[in-house]
């Protein structure tokens, strides 16, 4: 079998295309795609589809919902609405406590309209909205519905706040940190991302992009019909 999809566990550093190239030369083969783009900074799993028949079926995967583990610096707001960013705005004043964050986080669950961070590869005529950014030019994006299904507070140790959210395709977890942060009064930034889940996959299940070799890769190829 030589189309199919891997399930690798991201690290924190490298582009979702860099992790690709990596492919393209441990298995020999160009057509490889992923099936939902995380961040530089952002880990976790990333699935990732090998030859044409599997590329194919690129957009059921591109579909599927995403779960994260997401932790929030409060207190400060940067450009691109992560920890990669200049931060623009400080908080002064006292942080919320567990509850107001709690009463916050009801406002975002169900079905929302978010706008996309202006770092991003969102297009804006044909050219990607962070280009325009980065040269200075007026970014402006049209917010779009998406579904937070879960929105639960695992730790706060202030100021990081600790998330795991459901969300459907194409949410940014970047621009929901900000929203949050807005809501709460205080600003918050995207500290850390891991994804743990896509679509019925799990980051338990993924293999270290180091632990795979031109001997090895195909016999942990799953099967497409597996999806």
């Amino acid at each position: 079998m030589t189309s199919g999809f891997l399930l690798i566990n991201k690290p924190a550093g490298p582009t979702s295309h860099d992790i690709v190239d990596k492919l393209r030369t441990i298995t020999g083969i160009r057509k490889i795609g992923h099936a939902g783009t995380l961040d530089p900074f952002a880990e976790g799993l990333l699935v990732v589809l090998i030859g044409r028949e599997a590329t194919k079926k690129q957009s059921d995967f591109l579909k599927k919902d995403k779960e994260y583990i997401a932790t929030l610096f409060l207190g400060d707001e940067t450009d691109t609405y992560d920890k990669t960013g200049k931060i623009v705005n400080k908080h002064s004043g006292q942080l919320p406590t567990k509850d107001q964050i709690k009463k916050v986080l009801k406002k975002f669950k169900g079905e929302i309209l978010q706008t996309p961070p202006i770092y991003s590869a969102k297009k804006i005529k044909g050219k990607k909205a962070y280009e325009l950014a980065r040269k200075g030019k007026e970014v402006s994006l049209k917010p779009s519905k998406i579904n937070i299904k879960k929105l639960e507070l695992l730790r706060y140790n202030v100021p990081c706040l600790v998330l795991c959210v459901m969300c459907s395709a194409g949410t940014y977890i970047r621009s929901l940190a900000h929203d949050i942060g807005r809501e709460l009064g205080c600003g918050a930034y995207l500290e850390k991302l891991i994804r743990i889940k896509s679509g019925k996959f799990d980051l338990k299940d993924a293999i270290d992009l180091d632990k795979l070799t031109s001997k090895n890769w195909q016999k942990l190829l799953c099967d497409i019909d597996k999806r």
